[in-house]
């Protein structure tokens, strides 16, 4: 750096250099769409029956569908959460291998979606709100589960969720996929936690159908390209809300997790009840209804290149 004529520096720089000095560093990036999913997929990640155990009490779980079986890979029933009776219903992917064969790795048979069902209809009955926690790659997609009416089990779900009076709120703790998590995810509130995924598809299965391959490369490009990531689905106004979980995910922390869902929940659930019933289904209509408006206003945003 050249000096005045009187050989000091430039007026200003010392101030320069200490504003440099004194900066903060940048922080760490956020993760990428797919280190979003290795974290909704982690092996430790709580499940529902473990934020049951964390949030409520005098939990009743209730089995079978009344028809066929007992799906063991829907968790429902009727618990305490703080001082409100509420219905609970979740996806449970098990952590042994024993488990997850017993809960077919979380991706529930029709009778699972006919339990929950049955749980909806107690909760309006008896007027209690419901929460949900999804976590799930999807349905079973089997012959079996073909051939008892998984489509319509969900189809079910579906409109039995949409015309309740309760109020009903929704959170993604997991791997939230295709119709297999929508059965569970027609709420007033639907929220999600920061590391969790809410899509169509696996990524891997867009991947596959996209570009005819698998490989990281691809599976990656699908899933940013998939916008599954709660920012995104916030930005696009398909959730209400971004819970955050400590830092390097959920598992990292349990208890810690379950405080800030239950935070969450309870916060959601004291605006609801305040809601007549109807006003609870009209307010639900109007938001599925308005889902995709956000993004037709602001255009189609930016095109997959690879795609």
């Amino acid at each position: 750096m050249k000096g005045n004529s009187n050989g000091n520096k430039p007026r200003g720089a010392k101030s320069r250099a200490i504003e440099i000095a004194t900066a903060p560093p940048p922080g760490p990036e956020p993760p990428s769409a797919i280190e979003r999913v290795r974290l909704a997929r982690h092996p430790n990640r709580p499940q529902t029956l473990d934020y049951i155990d964390l949030l409520m009490r005098d939990f009743i779980e209730i089995h079978g569908d009344r028809r066929f079986a007992d799906d063991a890979a829907i968790v429902a029933g009727l618990a305490y959460f703080g001082r409100r009776a509420v219905a609970v219903v979740g996806h449970q992917r098990g952590r042994s291998t024993p488990e997850r064969i017993k809960r077919n790795f979380g991706k529930p048979l029709p009778e699972g979606y006919r339990k929950a069902a049955r749980v909806y209809e107690l909760a309006e009955r008896f007027g209690l709100p419901i929460i949900t926690l999804i976590d799930t790659q999807g349905g079973e997609s089997g012959v079996g589960a073909e051939e008892r009416g998984q489509i319509e089990a969900i189809a079910r779900n579906l409109e039995l969720m949409a015309r309740l009076t309760v109020p009903t709120v929704a959170c993604v703790i997991g791997e939230g996929g295709s119709g297999g998590a929508l059965a569970l995810g027609v709420a007033n509130a639907v929220l999600m936690q920061e590391n969790a995924c809410y899509s169509v598809i696996t990524p891997e299965g867009c991947a596959a159908i996209l570009w005819r391959a698998g490989g990281e490369e691809n599976v990656a490009a699908a899933a940013a390209a998939l916008k599954l990531s709660a920012p995104d689905l916030l930005e696009l106004g398909l959730i209400d809300e971004i819970v955050p979980e400590p830092a390097g995910g959920a598992h990292t922390a349990p208890a810690e997790a379950a405080h800030l869902i239950g935070a969450a929940l309870a916060r959601h659930l004291e605006q609801l009840v305040k809601l007549k019933p109807a006003e609870l289904r009209r307010a639900r209509e109007r938001k599925f209804a308005a889902m995709g408006s956000r993004y037709l206003t602001r255009g189609r945003g930016d095109p997959c290149t690879q795609c």
